[in-house]
């Protein structure tokens, strides 16, 4: 009974390791600038930090593009970056300009069933590059999760929510790519 509990006990910790692992890769990002909170929605913030500072968060000021969905959804992107891994991060804020709740369209996941498997995302968007005639479609984890913003149903009135996608890196030499998603109007972006 013994042995028992101590390969449960191990395979506990294993998984305590694995997941430590996972959350600090997926908090590995640019080492360029520290990463902006751009969510406009109330947020639950801590009170501080652990030197006892008030956290702030801070709007960034540049707009790329803004797309139109249905129902008074709209996506704003502020910032195209491109990373030393090769990647690069699409973020902004998706809104609901309308009175009333606007529910996600099911079709912003796209439709490859290895996507669509893990949930609502953002996972249908791509960018195309006119120049070198490519098209680049969300990147995913070993398990197929797409890397970007996940659990997006509903946006009430008013609200928005701050949205990532990432995608493999298009040559240096690309300076303006655009950015599509479904039931979305499209957009020309500029690269960082």
């Amino acid at each position: 009974m013994s042995a028992r509990y101590a390969t449960q006990t191990r395979r506990g910790a294993i998984a305590v390791v694995l997941a430590a692992l996972v959350l600090g890769v997926a908090g590995c990002g640019s080492e360029d600038e520290p990463p902006k909170n751009t969510a406009s929605s109330p947020s639950r913030t801590p009170a501080g930090t652990e030197d006892g500072k008030k956290t702030q968060t801070e709007e960034p000021s540049e707009v790329l593009a803004v797309l139109k969905g249905q129902n008074g959804l709209e996506l704003t992107i502020q910032s195209a970056k491109r990373d030393a891994g090769g990647f690069l991060t699409v973020s902004g804020k998706l809104a609901n300009t309308s009175d009333a709740t606007s529910v996600i369209p099911a079709q912003v996941a796209g439709d490859e069933v290895e996507i669509v498997k893990h949930g609502d995302s953002l996972g249908g968007a791509t960018l195309v590059d006119s120049v070198e005639k490519k098209r680049y479609y969300v990147l995913r984890d070993t398990d197929g999760r797409p890397l970007t913003t996940s659990g997006l149903a509903d946006l009430g009135p008013g609200r928005s929510t701050a949205v990532f996608l990432q995608f493999p890196a298009p040559p240096a030499s690309t300076t303006e790519v655009t950015f599509q998603l479904p039931t979305f109007r499209t957009g020309t972006i500029k690269l960082s």
